[in-house]
């Protein structure tokens, strides 16, 4: 059983919080709340379909199975770190301050191209996107990608998707669109995250 402590959790969701895997900084593990382990399940689900089909894990963190710790079951997933080794802040950090998005706004720019082109070309559904979900790991000076790290999923009770390349990217063009539509209205604010949403969708 690994022992998780306070000091090892980096953040949290509604459903579970994440952990740093106590003796490999380069994992996470993620610990359901209130017991509920069903969201972790449906994702490992989606993840093994995933692999059977051979998708590189470029901006998506490889999922290495379930553990047993002291705070329950845990799904053990790779976790995302900037070049120098810090744990990669959210999407949504960049978009709420406007010093940290004109810092890096060519990097977000292309990772905002990147993923969706990623999404699109290995037909990947997600729940719902969010910017609370995706990370931007820095690789470099000015340069970075954007990491989904939850909510991906197909929850369609027959998921055509899964199988069809056709209505996959129908999916995951409506998706995204809301996902666009969603950061627009909530950092109406912030002038950089239109710029950046306009000219990755280029």
């Amino acid at each position: 059983m690994i022992e998780l402590v306070p000091d090892h959790r980096f953040a949290g969701g509604y459903h579970r919080d994440c952990y740093v895997h106590p003796a490999d900084e380069t994992l996470c593990i993620k610990v359901s709340k209130r017991g509920n382990f069903r969201e972790s399940t449906r994702e490992a689900k989606y993840y093994r379909h995933l692999e059977r089909r051979h998708v590189p894990w470029d901006l998506l963190p490889r999922f290495h199975g379930f553990v047993e710790t002291s705070l329950g079951p845990g799904a053990v997933f790779d976790l995302v770190r900037d070049h120098h080794g810090k744990v990669s802040d959210t999407l949504e950090h960049y978009l709420r301050s406007p010093a940290s998005m004109a810092a890096n706004i060519d990097g977000l720019t292309q990772a905002f191209r990147s993923l969706r082109a990623y999404l699109m070309e290995h037909r990947i559904i997600t729940r719902t996107l969010k910017a609370k979900n995706i990370v931007y790991q820095k690789t470099g000076t000015g340069n970075g990608r954007l990491v989904i790290i939850d909510n991906i999923g197909n929850t369609e009770f027959f998921p055509i998707g899964n199988y069809v390349g056709f209505f996959a990217r129908r999916k995951i063009t409506r998706k995204w669109a809301r996902f666009e539509a969603a950061i627009l209205k909530q950092f109406e604010d912030n002038d950089l995250v239109g710029a950046v949403i306009a000219k990755g969708a280029r």
